[in-house]
């Protein structure tokens, strides 16, 4: 069942301890000596990060198992054991994840004079609880782990926020994503009663009644759907965004909005199939309404974060369209796009980050003819919109056309709204670069400038190579999640 791989190498508690023996390290250091713990920082980060290409290459795609699987006698008595381990599904996004956490690190490499200790604590706990989500074979344990990744997020938002209302939208995003879940804990004890564990091994080959789906899926809707987030409970994400430091936005977009999606693929989908084609109209719905919704909503947001923060919940609802399109091109897709959207997403809120710590304001209206005085930010700015309208030769264009074709399959009505929404992204894309960037200065607002330094070129040089890379030649991805993919639409998953 669950054994695999004396054979690998390669050891999951490597990544998933690293940053918690890094997060507690700077506790006890002084204060004053803010420079060491930030290399502490960086460096148990940059660790972490090197340990997944590990699996990448001793990964096997050919199977749909999960491999490098750690097992631990959690709660014998109860049948409950901690069971982790990485198949197609996951790996990226471990990766994914690992990848980010050094980046929003150096992004508040200047800013960090205040809490320092605590700034470094609260991201590499946030990687453990991240890296652990990704890797857990056990409902229950997941649980526990995702609804803790809101707290250093809290903790993120409330002491390192930009403005007066923080406070505010911490707690807003946190009760939100809380109480969400907590039809999610009844559903999973539900389960435990019924079945008498919690593996989702042994759970994907039980059978359960379609009313008992029916009831198991909307409980765990209720707490995806928050997170994912899908409207009409999308209103915190734009307040969080708002109110976070940059790293906080680059870490949310890039790493939190998928804790969502990827609960769908885990549980919801393979554990409840019959209960998930019954939903699937309730599904496009949603979405459908969501992509047109939000985009037209960004065209009248005057925040630059805001108009970032709706484009995400237009794109992840693109993301929920494939991924209930019960297909492969669907499924895959929408890996792709989540995959993607972390990329563009955070580069995004990079680009915002840039403009807010030279000029204090995130307002539309103050800037304009940055191109004159800011050329090569101008030109990074100009890559990731592009991308974000998923140009073909970005990353984010295989993505969804794969979604619109497994989409058109099964919906071609859906299929068509999809692909207005992705037209009104890129208007909105357009017109939110035509008024940073082109036309004239306004000296009134804006008197200091000055371009990209070193710094902040190399944070957005990793984001370049992987939105081309991933655009111009992405067959790496399809390859690694393409049997598990696979696994999950042929094996009793959507008959």
């Amino acid at each position: 069942m669950l054994e695999h791989f004396s054979e690998c190498y390669f050891d999951l508690s490597g990544p998933i301890l690293c940053p918690v023996l890094g997060s507690i390290t700077p506790l006890f250091i002084p204060n004053s000596s803010i420079r060491l713990i930030r290399l502490i920082g960086l460096c148990v980060s940059l660790i972490t990060f090197l340990y997944p290409p590990v699996p990448r290459i001793q990964f096997d795609p050919s199977t749909a198992n999960s491999q490098f699987v750690e097992s631990l006698r959690w709660l014998p008595y109860e049948n409950i054991h901690l069971y982790m381990g990485i198949d197609g599904l996951s790996l990226f996004f471990v990766i994914l994840t690992t990848f980010l956490i050094p980046i929003c690190i150096s992004v508040g490499w200047s800013g960090m004079r205040s809490f320092g200790k605590e700034y470094i604590t609260a991201f590499l706990i946030r990687e453990f609880l991240m890296i652990a989500v990704s890797c857990m074979l056990d409902p229950l344990l997941f649980y526990v782990l995702s609804e803790s990744v809101p707290i250093p997020m809290f903790i993120i938002i409330g002491v390192w926020g930009s403005r007066q209302r923080k406070i505010k939208a911490a707690y807003q995003f946190f009760l939100y994503t809380l109480l969400g879940s907590v039809f999610m804990l009844l559903a999973i004890l539900l389960i435990l009663l019924q079945t008498g564990t919690t593996d989702l091994q042994i759970l994907l080959t039980t059978e359960f009644s379609e009313r008992r789906q029916i009831l198991l899926w909307i409980a765990f809707f209720a707490s995806f759907a928050v997170k994912v987030p899908m409207v009409p409970v999308h209103i915190w994400l734009p307040e969080a965004h708002v109110e976070a430091p940059t790293a906080g936005s680059v870490i949310l977009a890039g790493i939190l909005l998928k804790l969502g999606t990827y609960g769908f693929l885990r549980f919801s989908i393979p554990m409840f199939p019959e209960a998930t084609l019954c939903f699937t109209p309730f599904i496009y719905t949603l979405s459908a309404i969501a992509i047109i919704y939000t985009s037209l909503t960004t065209l009248r947001q005057i925040d630059l974060k805001k108009i970032i923060a709706y484009s995400s919940v237009a794109h992840m609802n693109l993301v929920t369209i494939g991924m209930f399109s019960p297909n492969i091109q669907g499924i895959g897709g929408s890996i792709l796009l989540m995959l993607s959207h972390g990329l563009v997403s955070s580069a995004l809120f990079l680009c915002v980050g840039v403009l807010y710590d030279r000029h204090k304001t995130r307002l539309v209206r103050y800037y304009g003819g940055l191109v004159s005085t800011m050329p090569n930010f101008s030109t990074i700015f100009f890559f990731f919109t592009l991308a974000n309208m998923s140009l073909p030769g970005t990353s984010s264009f295989i993505g969804e056309f794969l979604i619109l074709v497994g989409a058109f399959q099964r919906n071609s009505l859906v299929a068509t709204l999809a692909a207005l929404g992705m037209i009104l992204g890129a208007a909105y894309s357009l017109w939110l670069y035509n008024r940073v960037v082109s036309g004239n200065l306004k000296p009134d607002f804006l008197y200091k400038f000055s371009d990209l330094n070193g710094r902040e070129v190399s944070i957005f040089l990793p984001f370049l190579v992987g939105v081309v890379r991933m655009g111009v030649h992405p067959k790496v991805f399809p390859d690694c999640m393409h049997t598990s993919v696979s696994n999950l639409v042929q094996h009793g998953k959507f008959h």
